[in-house]
């Protein structure tokens, strides 16, 4: 504890608080959540969540995922166009795991990306995956959105997500959307899910392409062995999310 006060430059006594304040739980029960064993143990469980889930016809026992996200994808006719005489409204904001890139169309969230390096190499994912797009940047349009998905509260009204991808992705998409909070899965899940049983690989390529972060929750796919695995912003974020949303459901 020592060690990780003096390296933000706090006192053990603040730092303890900071923590606390920020994930709802001390740093110690923090990384207890984030132990191989403890993975595991939840990766059992969430299988027969899941089996239960889809058996019933319902979307999750938190609803779509713990934000209530509706989607919708493109037509083939639009993924073709790639963004074609769509207009995209996209702003930088902090969040509790770094700042982030939110973009919006008129049909809803298009993209969420954390800037890892710089604001521009995130503005570039974006435009690579809306080549054609018109991209104009309004932070007042993406501000209330983000609060919406970092601090949700007691909001009813479903979050709108316009997705861009294969018919294949948006599949796994949906999937990773059904996973309740807290909870944990793994590639050959995923791919059982969609009844794909064969296409792990596959699927492992179509999250690792997910359109937005956190929001549709990549985060949560870990190898069966309980490894956390590879995240494309960075392994500590990964934990970091993951031990946030663990001690949120927790306590819920």
């Amino acid at each position: 504890m020592n060690e990780l006060a003096a390296h933000v430059g706090l006192s053990e006594y603040h730092f303890q608080r900071l923590f606390t304040r920020w994930a709802g739980i001390s740093p110690k029960r923090f990384l207890q959540f984030l132990t191989r064993e403890h993975a595991k143990a939840l990766l059992a469980r969430s299988a027969n969540l899941l089996e239960a889930t889809y058996a019933s016809g319902l979307s999750g026992p938190g609803r779509l995922h713990d934000l209530f996200v509706q989607t919708e994808a493109v037509t083939p006719g639009e993924y073709k166009s790639k963004g074609v005489g769509v207009e995209i409204a996209y702003g930088f904001h902090p969040s509790p795991f770094g700042e982030c890139l939110l973009a919006l169309t008129s049909r809803g969230i298009c993209f969420l990306a954390f800037v890892d390096n710089t604001r521009a190499t995130a503005l570039e994912r974006l435009i690579q995956a809306w080549p054609n797009a018109t991209l104009n940047e309004s932070p007042s349009r993406t501000a209330p959105v983000v609060k919406r998905i970092f601090s949700p509260g007691n909001a009813v009204a479903p979050l709108q997500v316009h997705l861009r991808g294969t018919n294949f992705q948006i599949k796994v998409w949906e999937a990773l959307l059904r996973l309740p909070p807290g909870e944990l899965t793994t590639y050959q899940a995923l791919a059982d899910q969609i009844h794909s049983p064969e296409a792990a690989r596959a699927v492992g390529n179509a999250v690792a392409l997910n359109p937005l972060a956190y929001l549709i929750p990549c985060h949560r796919v870990l190898q069966k062995t309980g490894y956390f695995g590879n995240y494309r912003y960075g392994s500590s974020r990964k934990k970091a999310i993951l031990g946030w949303e663990m001690a949120r459901a927790e306590v819920a």
